[in-house]
């Protein structure tokens, strides 16, 4: 039977008093702002700027964890801002956490529970600033903390989003001819379906050695519009389409779902384990999207990839374009998985002109690494770090 986080910990700090030492002693929250390579758009939103929330966590013993809160352009995808997150972590959580111990992430989640409703990614940022923090105390890699890591590579895709197809074109075929990936999400809903389809064709044909196609609506469309265009979807050889419908339509994704040749994704529909049973029962899709933002930690993550497997449907590893922070908490719990059976998608760190982080995530052979280290195993460069910082 598999350990759990705590029997870990307790294994690996035998005759310390590890709860002494990792006692939270300071919980920091920082809006930073970092430009991307290009505009990405969304059926809701665009943006060329990514801005999140930077967390650091110093326990007792002055080592520090950190994490990083996503959004995307505001409370748009979900009803965080960088602004709310901010607020609560400093105002509600960081209160919540005083005297607790970074050796007992449970109960600090339970605390953070108490503490505010939902408010997921300022959680989950803190939890995995906590993790990170204690991992670094252990000297062991933060995956070890899940049962150990199962994999060091994941398959990695690419997503597509500036509405333009010629530029995409040349972007996909230059992530191909430098073997970084080969499989790609095309970003729909923000033009009308007639244009998206045109768009479609354009790279399918422009781009040959694309393998996995995979399209994102972002909740763009009606339920007619799915039954018209899921024909022309499966001519273009589509493996899989997320949430194309809005997140609170259960009723209308299972219909979509049962009439549909390609494997629907739930995304936004389900954030809660009750959500995601209800959606794999309903038959709302045969995927999930697994996303810290969603679960509001990576214990809670790690079982909401049990919950969704349960329910009938494969794991995907989503992201919200979370920077090497972001991606290398998803890639511990990811690592630890017995099935992630569509690989990931974080790709964030390389959509950012900079990064904050002085060792960057590893892209090769179409697989993106898990980092080597204590911890999440990325370490923040302090100079890039202060230059980010939002001012205001």
């Amino acid at each position: 039977m598999a350990q759990t986080a705590a029997q870990i910990v307790e294994t690996l700090a035998a005759g310390r008093d590890l709860a002494r030492e990792t006692a939270i002693r300071e919980i920091r929250a920082d809006i930073l702002a970092l430009p991307s390579i290009r505009k990405h758009r969304l059926s809701n939103t665009e943006f060329s700027t990514r801005e999140f929330v930077l967390v650091r966590v110093r326990l007792e013993n002055g080592i520090e964890g950190i994490g990083e809160a996503a959004v995307l352009g505001g409370p748009r995808w979900a009803e965080e801002s960088v602004e709310s997150i901010q607020s609560v972590i400093l105002r509600y959580l960081a209160p919540a956490l005083e005297g607790c111990s970074a050796s007992n992430p449970a109960e600090a989640a339970v605390r953070m529970g108490r503490a505010a409703f939902r408010n997921n990614s300022a959680k989950g940022a803190v939890e995995t600033a906590i993790f990170d923090a204690l991992a670094r105390t252990l000297d062991v890699p933060l995956a070890t903390l899940f049962g150990g890591a199962l994999r060091s590579r994941v398959p990695v895709l690419w997503a597509l989003a500036s509405g333009d197809a010629d530029q995409e074109v040349a972007e996909a075929q230059d992530k191909l001819d430098r073997r970084e990936h080969r499989d790609f999400k095309i970003k729909l809903g923000f033009a009308s379906p007639e244009e998206d389809m045109r768009r479609l064709t354009r790279l399918r044909e422009g781009v040959p050695g694309m393998r996995r196609l995979v399209v994102d609506v972002n909740q763009g469309w009606t339920e007619a519009s799915c039954r018209r265009y899921l024909p022309h979807l499966q001519e273009l050889g589509v493996d899989l389409i997320e949430q194309p419908l809005p997140g609170d339509d259960f009723e209308g994704m299972a219909r979509v779902a049962a009439h549909s040749p390609i494997p629907l994704m739930v995304d936004e529909a389900a954030f809660t384990h009750r959500e995601i049973a209800r959606a794999g029962n309903m038959g709302c899709g045969s995927v999930y999207s697994l996303k810290l933002v969603k679960s509001g930690g990576l214990l809670a993550l790690g079982q909401a990839a049990h919950v969704a497997e349960a329910a009938g449907m494969e794991l995907y590893g989503g992201c919200l374009l979370e920077g090497s922070i972001g991606a290398a908490a998803h890639l511990a719990v990811f690592a630890s998985l017995p099935r992630l059976h569509w690989g990931c998608e974080h790709f964030g760190p390389r959509l950012h002109v900079s990064e904050i982080v002085r060792d960057p995530l590893k892209f090769e052979n179409f697989e993106l690494c898990l980092p080597e280290g204590p911890g999440l195993g990325v370490h923040l460069d302090e100079d890039r770090m202060r230059e980010a910082v939002r001012a205001g």
